[in-house]
């Protein structure tokens, strides 16, 4: 006889969002580090290139609460949405890839992290719909935001960037110890400019937020959207059989950035010693990548403000995300040659 399953209720649920490489995925992992061991928690996570690196990121870090999702002790449940922004095509690819998460996790959080070259006010008005009414619980929305970047017009006069500032019920000021004299007050002085007028305004290093800036209902009401459409959905790289050869490509582009990644069979050894010195010398917007090496498995993270690497417990395959105005032709040669 089966046993009919409570329903979901009132699920407290956060919007993290924030331009690349701000440290978004930095803080969600902080946020794991410090949950609550009797809770479980869902990570909903979307991203501009189709390749889909972050839930590796996620799902491989060092940690007791997060686990393989056929192991019932399980605490953490992550899903992504690559390919773009996750509320396009009437929200569809969101609200599936959330409904499954919800079923599954059944959490007690949930946390939304937007691609950076996202939507976030529509992302809101899905959230805010008549179907996640009695669901979700919409608490405060925290963006991020790296002070420096407001001298840059690619930023301010992004629509994108402005938007996830019009959102937030809080602003952090990540990267908090790179500033210069006078950054903060620059930033503060912008959010009240194109923020709303109650918006909270603090300031972190290294993605660490205090829990509570995340409890307590969100101020924001969702205005209806400008449903922006895009082309019929294909079928996405993330979602491909892995071929033959053991190597998927995938390129994206929109909102001024191109994105290029590729997929690789967990077959395919990369050599550490040759990887790491590859991903230094790049320069572009933003890079996200986990490797199997010969070494062991490595997640690798790269900003403007340079690349991080740290050790992973497991991941399925190698899987590598670049997003830049514009990515260099040689790199594809110079990443197949770090194959061992």
């Amino acid at each position: 006889m089966s046993v009919e399953q409570p329903p979901i209720l009132a699920v407290p649920t956060n919007i993290i969002t924030g331009f690349l490489g701000v440290g978004k995925t930095t803080a969600i992992i902080n946020l794991m580090a410090h949950k609550p061991s009797h809770e479980r928690w869902a990570v909903l996570v979307n991203e501009f290139g189709e390749i889909g690196v972050d839930g590796s990121l996620l799902a491989g870090q060092k940690t007791d609460h997060v686990k393989d999702s056929n192991r019932p002790e399980q605490q953490i449940f992550i899903r992504e949405v690559p390919g773009g922004c996750m509320c396009c095509t009437a929200g569809l690819p969101m609200q599936i890839a959330l409904n499954l998460l919800l079923a599954e996790a059944k959490p007690d959080r949930l946390l939304i992290e937007p691609t950076g070259l996202g939507h976030p006010k529509e992302v809101l008005q899905v959230l805010s719909t008549d179907h996640y009414r009695q669901i979700l619980t919409l608490q405060k929305n925290i963006t991020l935001v790296d002070a420096r970047k407001l001298s840059d017009v690619r930023y301010t006069e992004h629509d994108t960037f402005n938007q996830q500032i019009a959102i937030a019920d809080t602003v952090v000021g990540n990267k908090h110890d790179l500033y210069q004299e006078g950054d903060a007050q620059k930033l503060a002085e912008y959010v009240a400019q194109v923020g709303r007028p109650q918006t909270k305004v603090i300031f972190s290093e290294h993605g660490m937020i205090d829990f509570t800036e995340f409890e307590g209902r969100t101020m924001i009401d969702a205005n209806p959207p400008h449903h922006h459409h895009h082309e019929h959905r294909k079928p996405l790289a993330s979602e491909l059989p892995m071929p033959e050869s053991g190597v998927v490509k995938a390129e994206n582009q929109g909102e001024g950035f191109q994105s290029i990644g590729w997929r690789f069979s967990s077959e395919k050894i990369f050599d550490r010693q040759k990887i790491l010195p590859l991903l230094v010398e790049l320069d572009v917007e933003r890079m996200k990548a986990v490797f199997i090496t010969d070494c062991g498995i490595y997640g690798y993270n790269s900003t403007p403000d340079g690349l991080t690497e740290v050790e992973l417990d497991e991941c399925i395959e190698s899987r590598i995300e670049i997003i830049a105005p514009r990515v260099d032709n040689r790199f594809e040669n110079q990443l197949m040659n770090c194959m061992l």
